[in-house]
This record gives structure tokens, sequence and C-alpha cells, in this order.
């Protein structure tokens, strides 16, 4: 959720619509964030603020006393099933409500380590020992965990640790013998089946420790570049006053090169679909799992055993140094306004912890660039910048290195070293003239309330970080002596760079892969919605040439002699000896009525009449050979779907001749190295697999692993059971491994 809640944009939508036009005019043509701010902030009413905190309470993200019980019964139902990493979140959600040093946390505490533990996260689990006993683990149920850790430290071969635990053990039955002899005596021979255990560890031969598996492999750059740290040497970076700062390739750039390794200044994770509590059919406490309870909330990091903060349920980490981070740095001033924060989106929640952030930075260098915008008037119009010049692209590349001479990189040193820094986040372009009137007074009225409400709380967001000594003597000083303009023109100018650069990371447009999925006018009227720019490569230049005759996935063939046809209105064929010709409109209609019949074949093959759909989609293979391009979009759908019936019914032979062809279709119009022609790897593999088709599998396999890898990483769940499947293929007898396919 990148922008406000829908009621909140309607409301200040309709507010907007509702204003005098002289006001509209005001705030339209404003050329500084600051006059957008304070014309905007002089509009709102106690009526504004009393809706938003309305809306702020369906995000209930306080400590409810009741939830870690609720929670707790949920996650044992979770691990009665066997849904370990269930069981593990909805303890960890348990946890999130409980007050600190209490039972409650003590026993979700507990039983998060009980599902880790089932879960072979050996390591987390000791941790979550250590804290439910932290928290007041109750002495009663002391044995069982000792018991768990025990086994966790024989089975991590830290055998000393596991022999005094066992012995701590020993001397608690001792010492606190129980009545109920049953449980005991169960407790006990669970100890003396350990103590066998630690003995034969202790009798292995020892060995050097086994390579552990990382979750991400260290990716290292080939070569490192000189002017940013961080980069390859393949690409430059360079400025202009329209674009802003952008990266240009130096050389040829291979598929799955790593380009830049940098840590995000800043990150807030998204919420995804976390409705309000009055929108919600379910019961005040949510059992959905989503990211934010699988995802440390600073480091981004993945975790079944999170650390909540302790004055609200919403924000967790992955330890307790993330937490303390966390709050020193931001989530001191954040922690009271999450309902509101929820509300307002992550462009304005990144918005509030850049301007958090820029605390610890050269505040008096924030200070001088923003009197520097509003005293030069004409800073954001574009009237005032050098506007673009089309392109001569056969000195493309001369141009972009004489650009980048004239425009020097401001986020730079004097050294010509780029320096990600508070500084290079602030130059990004807001592009204030391009955004619509009705998102700039969204975005500044909502910004006008989160200052209210910082200022509620004393605002320390940023006060606390503004130079002690006043700013120059001709700037503005009712302007400047007052810390919430300040920080909303801060928090104002970063919300609107959200959705207008690459560097945010939202939902990118990129020219890339959507070359093959969209066409030149609809991709640049994309990049031109979100990132106001007007692309003119030669890549997008080339392919507007070419746009008129179609893409070939789109394209008719000959019905005489299967070549491909041309033209507009009236289609010719394309060899000199066949005068076949034929309407466009025509090959249209045979098209939306071969698409029919596909869509009522593929309902025939969901509802598993497997025989009669093959039928169908044989019948519509046939139609399509007789006047579609044998790359066709539709041709391709056929043959997947055939190959998907065949392998319903055991026919490998027959599904793998069929997809095969289809993914003649997929490398056509995506490419060899596309993402879809990866999935379509996946699954011929899978089909030579069943079909013991070894060395045609092994082949597939290897095949798809190489372009998977570049796309979804090592530990994507296709990379994965391709490994198992080479794994298993390679085990086999000489005998199983006769082609079958």
């Amino acid at each position: 959720m990148d922008l406000p809640v829908d009621e909140w944009k309607s409301y200040v939508l309709q507010k907007w619509s509702l204003l005098p036009k002289p006001v509209q005019v005001t705030i339209s043509t404003a050329k500084t964030l600051s006059d957008i701010f304070l014309h905007t902030s002089s509009l709102l009413q106690p009526e504004d603020e009393m809706l938003l905190k309305r809306l702020s309470r369906g995000y209930f993200v306080g400590k409810d006393p009741e939830a870690p019980s609720f929670y707790r019964e949920e996650g044992n139902k979770k691990f009665q099933e066997k849904d370990y990493t269930g069981a593990a979140v909805l303890y960890s959600k348990g946890v999130s409500h409980s007050r600190p040093n209490t039972e409650d946390s003590s026993l979700c505490y507990a039983n998060r380590s009980a599902a880790l533990f089932r879960l072979g996260q050996y390591e987390i689990c000791l941790e979550d020992i250590i804290r439910a006993q932290m928290h007041g683990y109750p002495e009663r149920l002391q044995p069982k965990m000792m018991l768990r850790k025990a086994d966790c430290l024989v089975t991590l071969g830290r055998l000393q640790e596991a022999s005094q635990t066992i012995s701590d053990l020993e001397s608690n039955f001792s010492a606190n013998p129980t009545k109920e002899a049953s449980p005991c005596q169960i407790l006990q021979r669970n100890v003396h089946n350990l103590k066998m255990k630690l003995q034969e560890k202790k009798n292995l031969p020892e060995t050097l420790p086994a390579a552990l598996t990382k979750a991400f492999e260290d990716i290292s750059l080939k070569e490192e570049n000189r002017q940013i740290s961080g980069a390859s040497s393949s690409i430059s970076l360079c400025s202009d006053p329209l674009k802003g700062r952008y990266l240009v390739a130096t050389k040829d750039i291979l598929p799955g090169e790593i380009l830049v390794k940098e840590d995000a200044f800043v990150s807030v994770l998204n919420p995804e679909e976390m409705l309000p509590l009055h929108h919600s059919l379910q019961s005040k406490w949510r059992t959905r799992i989503t990211d934010g309870d699988l995802y440390c909330h600073r480091c981004l990091k993945h975790t079944l055993a999170t650390v909540p903060c302790d004055g609200c349920s919403y924000a967790k980490y992955c330890s307790q140094d993330c937490m303390q981070q966390a709050w020193k740095r931001y989530h001191s001033t954040e922690c009271a306004l999450g309902g509101l924060l929820l509300t307002l989106g992550v462009f304005c929640h990144v918005a509030l912890r850049l301007t958090l952030l820029a605390r610890f930075e050269d505040v008096d260098k924030v200070v001088r660039q923003l009197y520097d915008e509003i005293s030069n008037k004409d800073l954001c119009s574009p009237e005032s910048q050098n506007l673009d010049k089309p392109h001569n692209y056969s000195q493309w590349e001369s141009e972009e290195k004489d650009r980048h001479v004239e425009n020097p990189v401001l986020e730079c040193s004097v050294n010509g070293k780029y320096e990600n820094n508070y500084n290079a986040v602030f130059n990004l372009l807001h592009h204030t003239e391009n955004h619509s009137p009705e998102h700039k007074f969204l975005s500044a009225l909502s910004i006008s309330i989160l200052c209210r409400q910082l200022e509620a709380t004393s605002l320390p967001a940023y006060a606390t970080g503004l130079p002690s000594s006043k700013p120059k003597a001709a700037m503005t000083p009712e302007l400047f002596a007052d810390p919430r303009v300040i920080c909303g023109m801060v928090m104002l100018r970063h919300m609107l760079q959200m959705q207008c650069n690459a560097q945010a990371i939202t939902a990118i447009q990129q020219t890339g892969p959507h070359k093959s999925r969209m066409s030149v006018a609809e991709r640049q009227q994309k990049l031109k919605s979100q990132y106001f720019f007007d692309c003119s490569c030669p890549a997008c230049h080339t392919e507007e040439l070419r746009a008129a005759a179609g893409p070939r996935w789109e394209a008719f063939c000959c019905n005489s002699c299967r070549a491909l046809m041309k033209g507009n209105a009236v289609l010719r064929c394309g060899t000199r000896s066949c005068t076949e010709s034929i309407s466009r409109d025509h090959l249209v209609a045979r098209l939306q009525q071969l698409q029919q019949k596909v869509e009522m074949a593929q309902k025939v093959l969901r509802n598993g009449k497997l025989e009669q759909a093959i039928q169908q989609l044989l019948g519509c293979q046939q139609d399509a050979k007789s006047f579609l391009w044998t790359e066709h979009t539709i041709v391709g759908e056929i043959e997947d779907n055939l190959a998907q019936a065949y392998a319903a019914l055991g026919d490998w032979q027959k599904s793998a001749v069929h997809l095969q062809k289809s993914l003649q279709v997929v490398e056509a119009r995506h490419g060899p190295t596309s993402i879809e022609m990866g999935h379509e790897l996946f699954k011929l593999a899978q089909v030579l697999f069943n079909g013991f088709a070894v060395p045609e599998a092994l082949n597939t396999i290897q095949k798809a692993e190489k372009v998977l890898l570049v796309h979804c990483g090592s530990q994507s769940s296709e990379i994965q059971e391709l490994q198992e499947m080479r794994s298993c293929l390679l085990d086999l007898p000489p005998a199983l491994t006769e082609p079958s396919v």
C-alpha cells in the first residue's frame, strides 16, 4: 500500500474539488515545496484530522493482554497438525502482544522454541529457550525445556554444554521430585536416551566441520568501480538536470552479472493487504501470515523468531540489536504513530523515516539546500533546465560522456567518489512540476497531519537535529524558526520522490524484460507516467521503426505456402511467387473464434475430461496451422495445454513433444534467457524426469537452472527441485537410464 487508504484518498480528492478555483490555481502553480506545503497546511481543518484518526484506529497496533493466550492456542493447533512454520508465526504474534517479563511472553517463546526445534533451526531454538528463561518461564515447566536445550546442543555438537545441561536436569529431578510418576518417568527415559545419543557423538572420530549452507551465496563484483563503491566497472554514474542521477553501461553486460551491491539507505517493510479491523471478517486477532511476520522490520532479514518492540505489536525484528538500533534511530518516534502510518501508506512512512534519519547526517547542509530552493523560485521549473534534445543515435554514447562532464554529480565528493548518504537521497529529483495537482495536495495534506501528530508528541523527529545557529540572515526567519515547516518540507520532498525514482524499490517499470511483453508505445507511456521520463534510446527508436510490421507473436501466415503475411488492412504473402492476399479483419475474426475454442477446451481440461480436452485442442492446433504464424502466442498456448493434458494421463513422451513446441514460441517472444523460458524449461525437466529420459532430463535441468538462477536465486523452490531431480537421476542404476522419451 504505497499511497494512503482509499477512504482518505477519496475524502481528500473531494476536498480538493470543492476548493475555490483561485486556491486550486495557487497550489497547482506553486513552484517550491515550501509554497505547496504552507498553502495546503493552511487548509487543514479539525474534521480532516478527526477522520484520519478514526481510520487509524482501524489498524490496532497496541498490545492486547488477551491476545497471547489466543495466539498460543492457535499455534498449538498448528503444531498438532505438524505445520511448524505456521505454529512458529502464531507464537510470534503472541510474543508481539505480550509485555516483557511476563508468563505470557515466556510461554510463547518456549512454545516457539519447540516449533523451531521441529524445523531443525537449533541455534535459533536455543536463543528462544534463553529468551523464555529471561522472561520468567515457570519453574514447573523447566525440565521439558532443558531437555529440548540439551537435545539441540547434542545435535549441534556442543557436547560439553550438553553434558552440563543433562547434569543440571538430573539435579533438578532430585531436588524437585514430582508427585505424578508417569510424566516424570517419560522425562527420565528421554534423558536416558539423550545421554546415549551424547555418548555416541563423543565416540565418533573427530572430523572437520562441514561447510554450512549459506542462505544466499556471496555475490562478488567482477571488477569494482573506481567512482562508485560497491558497483561494477561495467557502469558509469552520470547526471542530467531533468533526469537526475543515472547509470549508463560502459561495456556489454552479461545476463546475471551483478552491477550494484548497496544497502538501502532506508527501508520500510510493505504491510501487504493488512485490512483495517472494520473491514475484516475475522476476529480482531489476525492469524493470516504476512511479510510483516516473516521479515525483520529494520534489516529485512527473513526470520521465524522475531523479537517484538516493547511498545507496540506491529514492529518486529530479527534480534535484540536490530530492535535497539531501530528504536534509537527512528522507532522511538514511529511507535506511537503505527496506526496512522499504516493509514497513510508506505510512501508517507518512508518520508518520515528518511527525515528522522537526517538527524544523523549534516543537517546544516539540508537546511541550506532548502533555503536555496526557496530563494530560487524557478528551481523546480522545467523552463529553467536544459530541455532534452533529440539524439543522433550514432553519437549517443559520446553525448552521454559530454553531458557527464557538463553536469557533475552533486552526490560525489571532491575526489569524484559517489557517497551513499542522506545527501544522495535528498538530491533525487522530486519532479514537483510533473505531479498532478491532486497528488501534490493529497501528499501535502497527509504530511501536514503527520507533522501535527509529531508536534503533539513534542516533535522529537527533526527539531533535535536542527542546527543551533540560525540560518543566513536573508532566510525568512518565521519559516526556518518553525521545525514543523522544515520537517514538512523535507517529508513532502521525499514523498514526491518515491513514485518517480527507480532508486525507490516500488513497482518499477523497466525497459529490459518488458520489451517482449508490451509494445514500445505502451512501454514508453509507463515510463512517462511513473518517472516523467521520455525514453529516446536507440533500442526504442529501432523498435518504433519495426512496430508498423507488428510483433511476430501476433503475426499471420499464408494458407498456401505458410510464409509470413505482411501489410495493414490487406495482408499479402511475403513470398514473391505466391499471390495470396486476405483481409486483416477476416483473420482477426478467425483468431477470435479460435480463442473461444481454446478457452472451451481449457475449461474441459480443468474439469478433468482429459481425452475430450485433447481432441478439442488437437482441432484447435490444426485450425491454428492454417492461418497463424508458427511463433504466434495462441500456438504456444495450445501446445502447452496439450502437454498438460498428456502429462495428466501419464503419457510423458507426448507431453514432452508438445512442451518442446511451446518452448519454441516462448523463446521467440521472450528470449532464451527470460524468466518465461526458465519456467517452461522447468516444466519440461519435470516431464522428462517423470518419463525417465535421463540424458534429456539432465540436459534440460542444466538449461533451466542456468536461466532460473539469474532470475530467482539459488534458494528458490524451482532451483532446489531441479537439484533434487538431478541427484535422483544420477543415483539411478544404469538399467533405468535408457531414454524413454
